[in-house]
């Protein structure tokens, strides 16, 4: 059986009337008089929205949601800044000062020194607990912040000893104070709490110990200088030859030929440093210089991970350029205790 033939809009069946929608002509090309199209007014159409224009593209590997510029405005000028995406006046600017002052305390009066690695430290713990809590993680700070100032102040007492029980001391607070604020959320806010407490204050108290013996001044500065020297380096190296990502799902703009250039700066740094002013053969300042680099690496990596699993650019914004002061310790902190140990057994007090 052959199926009917479409119908399509003006044809008629045979016998149909003709639909008072459309109008049919005759032969000739007149209009016959059938009646015309009804036209019915169509409905307004909906005022148009206008599309928001955002001229700030995100890369895929940045995760600083916050960086982008909010939808329908337009990006404002902003300073000059190299391949790191940082304001290179601001971030050498405020280098130089905290180089200043580091460098004053230490050749002024030791324990004054101390007093702004205590002051750093506190600003560093209260930057990482809330930077976590965008993970849920809510560690107690109070009890850190006073574990803070006596771990360090045990640590310039009672040197490797005081730092420890410092530590644990703590911790158990930590543990205690947590139990006020009920059984929801517990273990991870306690855990939070003592990683908190080994990351920063414990490893920072290792810089205490280097500025204990009487030549702490030059202690303090050779670890401190190696850790500049590796930034510096790696930066240099990896601005003028960077093209091979070390993990581009942590850090996209670290290079392993940024990383040759931070085992170069700390070897030649760490070499002339111990064997001028320790007296330590030249091996001694090629391994120096070696661990130095690797675990400040190490130390970059590890903070870069945790800001990317948070979903956050920087710990803090009290210093220009840089981020938070957790931004500038994330390489120091691990070299100050790796610093104390090489030292102990090249240059022993």
């Amino acid at each position: 059986m052959t199926p009917p033939p479409a119908e399509r809009p003006g044809s008629l069946r045979p016998g149909a009337e003709p639909s008072p929608r459309y109008a049919t002509r005759s032969a000739d090309g007149d209009t016959g008089p059938v009646q015309a199209a009804v036209s019915r007014p169509l409905p307004p159409l909906p005022p148009r929205t206008p599309v928001p224009v955002n001229d700030t593209a995100v890369l895929p590997d940045d995760t600083a949601a916050s960086s982008a510029a909010p939808a329908g405005t337009v990006a404002a000028p902003t300073a000059s800044t190299g391949r790191a995406g940082r304001d290179l006046r601001a971030a050498i600017g405020v280098g130089l000062g905290l180089g200043a002052a580091i460098v004053g305390s230490l050749l002024v009066w030791r324990p004054a020194f101390l007093a702004v690695l205590t002051a750093a430290v506190l600003v560093a713990v209260v930057e990482l607990a809330r930077a976590v809590r965008a993970g849920e993680f809510h560690p107690p700070l109070v009890p850190l912040l006073v574990g803070t100032v006596a771990m360090e102040a045990l640590a310039w007492t009672r040197g490797p000893t005081g730092l420890i029980t410092g530590f644990f001391l703590t911790a158990l607070a930590v543990l205690v104070w947590r139990l006020a604020g009920g059984p929801v959320g517990y273990r991870r806010d306690a855990a939070a709490g003592v990683l908190t407490a080994l990351y920063v204050p414990l490893l920072a108290g290792f810089a205490v110990l280097l500025l204990v013996p009487d030549d702490g001044a030059a202690r303090v500065l050779v670890f401190i200088g190696a850790v500049v020297c590796s930034d510096v380096g790696g930066y240099a190296a990896g601005v003028l030859f960077g093209k091979h990502p070390m993990a581009p799902s942590i850090s996209p703009k670290k290079s392993w030929e940024g990383f040759g250039g931070s085992l170069l700066a700390c070897v030649l740094v760490g070499t002339l440093v111990l064997t001028v002013t320790f007296h330590a053969p030249w091996w001694t300042g090629v391994v120096y210089g070696v661990a130095i680099a690797v675990t400040a690496t190490i130390g970059d990596l590890a903070e870069s991970l945790i800001k990317r699993d948070l979903g956050i650019k920087d710990m803090g914004t009290i210093l220009p350029g840089h981020g938070g002061i957790m931004d500038r310790l994330d390489s120091l902190l691990p070299c100050a205790a790796l610093a104390y140990l090489l030292l102990s057994f090249f240059a022993p007090a």
